[in-house]
């Protein structure tokens, strides 16, 4: 499979729109983003206020991104990007346990990582269980697309304590029948 190398986002504004542009994100609130929007995100700080951004590296190409969202908070949540050609090949469950030790391995100790998925986006949602994330919640109309429509989502996270023992607390969420 070959191994993954995650590096900071710099001042690669022309990269970071040609990842965009080149592929398609059918499970994100907008599979086809503009070149002037992701410019304009770029510009205004979107890749980092509040965020850490990082390329997934493989031999040298850039293969995907992530992004770490309220990184400054002690619950802080992802988004994950990987380009067209290389999904379905294990890769999204490398990053997914990289952010995991990353973010867990951060001097301010987080309690928890929180996950947001479709619910129709089976291969996040196989990635993030393969990674000792717990499916949390169903959440209805919860996720908006930007052509108006909505669908629901799930919600998934992994705890520090469970990361620190090696394990996963399930949850009790029906021990009662409201």
């Amino acid at each position: 499979m070959g191994e993954l190398t995650f590096s900071p986002l710099k001042d690669e504004l022309e990269e970071l729109v040609a990842f965009f542009i080149e592929n398609t994100w059918e499970f994100h609130r907008d599979p086809y983003p503009s070149k002037y929007k992701i410019m304009q995100s770029f510009q205004k700080g979107w890749f980092q206020d509040e965020r850490a951004t990082f390329w997934m590296n493989k031999d040298g190409e850039k293969i995907g991104l992530i992004i770490l969202d309220d990184i400054t908070d002690s619950i802080p949540l992802f988004d994950i990007r990987l380009a067209t050609k290389w999904r379905g090949k294990g890769y999204g469950t490398i990053a997914v346990n990289w952010i995991k030790d990353y973010i867990f391995n951060l001097p301010d100790k987080k309690i928890r990582i929180e996950a947001y998925t479709r619910y129709d986006n089976i291969p996040m949602r196989k990635t993030l269980a393969k990674s000792g994330f717990v499916k949390e919640g169903y959440l209805r109309d919860a996720w908006e697309n930007n052509d108006g429509s909505l669908m629901d989502a799930i919600i998934y996270a992994a705890t520090r304590s469970d990361w620190e023992q090696g394990i996963i607390t399930p949850i009790k969420l029906n021990e009662e029948p409201f």
